[in-house]
């Protein structure tokens, strides 16, 4: 009796083991494990800025959650037919098709991840085509709306700053988060040039004119107002002397926008629209632009040769004396 008891313990150990091993399994092969592990491996490998980073985990955690809707919580569960699913969800959101490539991007880079790192045997998203893309030309302001723009009022430390922000803006085509993570050191007035830090952590050297140079000088000039007795080194100040949030600049352009009578939907990536194709249109090289913008690749750049060529043909139409027939 003793000898049957013992081997009962025995077996109930190895099956504790056993069953300890398949928890141990199932809790690293979870849809939410695995994505973390992912996220942690972009930033680890691709030196993710903040706001790519969110992208991604947004991204991902939505793809989890139609997951769990379809009741699949180990990523050996999921199936090709569930990718595509997913992917339909997104249409019935009319998101753009831009947006569902964005996300279906993540998604085919997290299943390779998967299949890499042996958290899977195959890669069931590497068949899955990309949905074809509508091309959409950027929405930019002429120079007269520019120009009405940047005519600010100039009374309060809060004027100067909108002003100089603006002006950088359109003087030399950041994007939002690298302009709010402008530094003073970042500024060079004397050899007229600004240093940011653009996607991928890439550095890069912009020009800047006299327009903003000027702006700058008298923005600087109010910043320690702004500082209300505080040691930072950020430039554009909020309210209470810490650095200003994109939601803030938002809230400051869409107000400007309405004093002006100007479209309410202008972005700050409408002025980096404008800012490349006032220069194209008015002879600037388009290597010279994408250098400017931070381009890696020149066939983003080309985006605004598009919208130069449709100005051309409006003003063909427009001014040519023999336009139509009589």
């Amino acid at each position: 009796m003793k000898l049957v008891l013992e081997v009962n313990t025995w077996y109930n150990i190895i099956d504790g083991d056993i069953m300890n091993e398949v928890f141990e399994k199932q809790r690293k092969n979870s849809i939410q494990k695995t994505q973390k592990d992912y996220i942690d491996s972009l930033i680890a490998e691709l030196h993710l800025s903040t706001n790519t980073y969110y992208s991604y985990q947004q991204e991902l955690m939505e793809y989890q959650k139609f997951l769990t809707n379809q009741k699949k919580e180990d990523v050996s569960q999921i199936t090709k037919t569930d990718i595509m699913l997913f992917l339909d969800h997104l249409k019935h959101r009319n998101l753009s098709s831009q947006t569902i490539a964005h996300y279906l991007t993540t998604v085919k880079n997290y299943h390779k991840f998967l299949l890499q790192n042996g958290y899977t045997t195959c890669d069931i998203a590497e068949s899955i085509g990309r949905p074809k893309l509508t091309k959409k030309l950027p929405n930019t302001l002429t120079v007269e709306e520019v120009n009405r723009l940047l005519d600010i009022e100039l009374i309060t430390p809060f004027d100067y700053r909108n002003k100089c922000m603006l002006e950088l803006l359109y003087g030399t085509g950041l994007r939002i988060s690298e302009l709010i993570s402008l530094t003073i050191n970042d500024i060079d007035t004397i050899n007229c040039t600004i240093r940011c830090v653009g996607k991928g952590d890439k550095e890069r050297i912009v020009p800047i004119n006299d327009y903003v140079i000027e702006s700058l000088n008298q923005y600087l000039k109010q910043r320690p107002i702004l500082l209300k007795n505080k040691h930072t080194q950020e430039l554009f100040l909020n309210s209470r002397g810490g650095r200003i949030s994109r939601e803030g600049f938002f809230k400051v352009l869409k107000k400007l926008l309405l004093q002006k009578g100007l479209n309410p939907n202008v972005s700050p990536h409408t002025l980096r629209h404008s800012f490349a194709t006032h220069l194209l249109e008015y002879g600037a090289d388009l290597r010279i632009i994408q250098e400017m913008l931070g381009h890696s690749d020149i066939a983003t750049t080309r985006i605004y040769t598009h919208i130069t060529n449709q100005k051309i043909k409006q003003d063909y139409d427009q001014y040519h004396p023999r336009k139509e027939k009589e």
